[in-house]
């Protein structure tokens, strides 16, 4: 759905709408801890909000289990200008992160083992771009908004799926039909319906990857809402890594050498080994791609090639013997 047409404010104002990885699994091996990566958030949210006194930050908890609002500037810290903004925001910020990391541990204990340990960042997305949409349609007049995803979890089963509109359709059947098949492809349908809702009401999508391996999740989430992607090399000095690639507003972007994409992958990844390959085998029914040929699709059931022939032969020779 496209947004209501409204009037914006001055170039400068931005709604930034910032997705925080609260992913317990990445954090305990990650060589920066929690309470570091949260100093520097807080301080580049505080700086956004100093910028422009018009601007306005929103932060969403991407947790293992659950998402959620932690803080919102224009509810928050109206409340008490007189304290000044940066203690409100960090106990409000604070207060809320530590009930929403609670509740999220307690989920994790019902999750079955075996799962990929990779954030909800399709529910985050959503909530992020419902934000949005509300901020649209209250009025006349609003900023321009962005979001940011501070990602370091793996990506998740969602990357794993060609990007066809087939299989989005195939895909909501599946899960209809078996909610354990389809949850691979459940999970590919949210996080895709989020980035092309981005892309249709020009909202940028920036990624800010904090993980071993860069994700070839976020770079093409990024490329396609036309956001920017980045991940620093030194954690350390993550707040100047903010500061300079993300704080600048979507009018002065233009006149700035931002990072730009290089090398964007858009392969498609085995379901099998969750490879990327260039060549591979393709359900014709389900759309899963697999590196190697097998008999039976694994996702829908369906049986391939010289599989499927030796089966209506065995059934037509079943047909034909006489009965005794």
């Amino acid at each position: 759905m496209a947004s209501a047409p409204s009037k914006l404010y001055a170039d400068d104002v931005s709604l930034v709408v910032v997705l925080v990885d609260t992913n317990p699994f990445f954090w305990r091996a990650s060589s920066l801890s929690f309470s570091q990566f949260l100093s520097h958030v807080l301080a580049f949210l505080n700086a956004i909000l100093t910028l422009n006194q018009l601007n306005q930050v929103v932060v969403i908890a991407t947790g293992y289990n659950s998402c959620n609002y932690i803080f919102d500037s224009s509810s928050d810290l109206n409340q008490s200008f007189e304290n000044g903004r940066m203690p409100v925001m960090c106990s409000s910020l604070l207060q809320k992160l530590e009930e929403f990391l609670i509740k999220d541990e307690q989920l994790s204990k019902e999750v079955p083992e075996g799962r990929i340990k990779s954030s909800l960042l399709s529910g985050s997305l959503s909530m992020a771009l419902c934000y949005i949409q509300r901020v649209f349609r209250s009025g006349a007049l609003h900023p321009h908004p962005r979001i940011l995803c501070l990602q370091g979890s793996p990506d998740g089963p969602e990357q794993y799926v060609l990007f066809n509109i087939l299989s989005v359709i195939y895909s909501f059947l599946l899960w209809l039909l078996d909610s354990n098949k389809g949850f691979l492809l459940f999970r590919y349908v949210a996080i895709m319906n989020a980035i092309f809702s981005a892309q249709r009401s020009m909202v940028p999508i920036d990624s800010c990857y904090m993980g071993a391996q860069n994700s070839a999740f976020l770079q093409q989430a990024s490329y396609i809402t036309g956001g920017v992607h980045h991940k620093p090399q030194h954690l350390d000095g993550l707040f100047q890594y903010l500061m300079t690639i993300f704080a600048t507003d979507l009018h002065s972007r233009s006149f700035l050498h931002l990072p730009k994409p290089v090398g964007v992958d858009f392969r498609a990844s085995c379901f099998c080994h969750k490879n990327t390959i260039d060549m591979g085998y393709i359900c014709s029914v389900c759309l899963s791609i697999f590196c190697k040929h097998h008999k039976k699709c694994s996702t829908c059931g369906s049986v391939f090639g010289q599989a499927q022939s030796e089966a209506a032969s065995a059934s037509d020779k079943k047909r034909k013997t006489p009965e005794t």
